[in-house]
């Protein structure tokens, strides 16, 4: 199987090309001790802007939990939810510009759904505060492979996001989740998003 890592110029694009690019791709990471984790992205959210009322980085307001989505495209933002839930976001477009996406579910090897939902996928992982802006482009910690699987259009379906009621009906209702048919390891919309 040919590996390729994906490179920093891959998310120097809007949120919603990266969204549907990234699908079918590979999220890697490596712990302390040099132990491989990996799964396939079948799942993620846009978040496309500071026009956007579900984004951290509404009408362009910096403060230190989201200061990395105003990075280019590449590096990591990840926060913390009711004290308990990391959610792994990656950044998109040009500096300045906030876009990200959240990845909200990877087929692993082991058992099904052990990384469906965003927080489960966090603890899967590893993954905290510790990767907070790190670059995927260059990271040995954590990074995306393309291991060469034809994602065609049909394949991929469209979603409102999941909990996001309080930015409002229009952006409550906007498709801006993305996900590959057929995966056993999708969540629910009426599921928690964790």
């Amino acid at each position: 199987m040919k590996r390729r890592r994906i490179p920093r110029y891959f998310f120097e694009r809007s949120a919603v090309e990266v969204s549907r690019s990234i699908l079918g791709k590979y999220l890697v990471a490596s712990d302390r001790s040099g132990k491989i984790k990996e799964g396939r992205v079948v799942e993620v959210e846009a978040y496309v802007g500071p026009h956007d009322r579900a984004s951290h980085a509404y009408k362009g307001k910096i403060t230190p939990r989201n200061k990395a989505e105003f990075l280019r495209g590449g590096y990591v933002y990840i926060y913390l939810v009711y004290g308990m839930y990391w959610q792994l976001n990656i950044v998109t477009g040009k500096k300045d510009h906030p876009e990200c996406f959240l990845i909200r579910a990877v087929e692993t090897e082991g058992r099904a759904g052990e990384a469906s939902g965003p927080g489960k996928l966090c603890r899967y992982f590893g993954f905290d505060k510790d990767f907070y802006g790190e670059d995927v482009g260059k990271s040995p910690k954590i990074w995306f492979e393309d291991r060469n699987e034809k994602i065609f259009p049909k394949n991929i379906a469209c979603s409102r996001r999941v909990g996001i009621d309080y930015a409002g009906r229009f952006w409550a209702l906007r498709k801006l989740r993305f996900y590959l048919k057929g995966s056993s390891v999708i969540t629910k919309l009426n599921k928690s998003k964790f």
